[in-house]
């Protein structure tokens, strides 16, 4: 029985969202979601929805995809709805993962969810955390951002320069920023609380969040605001060999401090 009715949201039209469009939608079923980002994963994102399906996540939370533009025919909709994936968004406007991530967001908000779980379609993070992740956000927690670097967490085949930059740069700017203790915060392997995103002092709803300024402006800004964030274990396992990933080595990194530097001094803030 799908639970599906569009919420009627106050500032809604101030909301700036890509356009997208919906090749599939079977209704929300649950109060949970779990959105995936993805561009040309291949392999990588069927090995993960599988890893899902055996894992019964869809029994827990609506599987929304949200597709930047592949081209590598990984998303067949007969292929997608086998693996219990409830809903496919395809972006059609500019920008890269967060603006995907804001249009999935704002669908979700949409149709009434009381938060998500947000996990990489590139099947480097194991999904057996999701149940933790949305246990905690019926506990009330409003932010979880997952760690590879605590007590319980794997780190596999880590580049030793993107171990360096988070562990020693990354984090500890956010840290020192936002007043939490943060240990992973490249990770996009997160939870949100629905009140947590719909707090007009957050509005992550904006066209400054382009590629990855959502990620690091959330973790600055969203303890400093009173929220509850909290930490967990979770599994993260590179390829052996050629790393992928969509952060070129030099200029994809410089990018990535820039939007580091601008989220610690409040530039994105509203």
């Amino acid at each position: 029985m799908s639970l599906d009715n569009d919420i009627d949201l106050a500032g809604h039209s101030s909301w700036q969202v890509p356009t997208y469009e919906v090749p599939l939608w079977s209704g929300r079923r649950h109060a949970w979601c779990v959105i995936i980002p993805v561009i040309n994963e291949g392999e990588r994102i069927r090995n993960l929805l599988a890893r899902m399906s055996a894992l019964h996540v869809s029994s827990l939370a609506d599987i929304i995809i949200v597709d930047g533009g592949s081209k590598d025919g990984s998303l067949t909709l007969a292929a997608l709805q086998q693996e219990g994936v409830a809903g496919l968004l395809l972006k059609t406007g500019p920008g890269k993962l967060s603006a995907q991530l804001r249009c999935a967001y704002a669908f979700a908000l949409e149709k009434g969810y009381e938060g998500l779980v947000t996990i990489d379609g590139n099947d480097k993070d194991d999904p057996e955390a999701i149940p933790r992740f949305i246990e905690a956000l019926k506990e009330g927690v409003d932010f979880v951002q997952a760690s590879r670097f605590i007590s319980g967490g794997i780190a596999e085949n880590t580049p030793a320069s993107r171990d360096f930059a988070i562990r020693y740069i990354h984090a500890p700017f956010l840290s020192m920023a936002s007043g939490f203790k943060w240990t992973d915060t490249t990770q996009g392997f997160r939870a949100y609380s629905r009140r947590m995103l719909l707090d007009p002092r957050v509005a992550p709803f904006r066209d400054v969040f382009s590629t990855y300024e959502l990620l690091a402006y959330l973790s600055a800004r969203v303890p400093r605001l009173g929220y509850r964030c909290v930490e967990l274990a979770t599994s993260r396992k590179y390829p052996k060999g050629q790393v992928p990933t969509k952060i070129s080595a030099f200029r994809g990194n410089l990018a990535v401090m820039t939007v580091l530097l601008k989220a610690c001094v409040g530039v994105y803030n509203p």
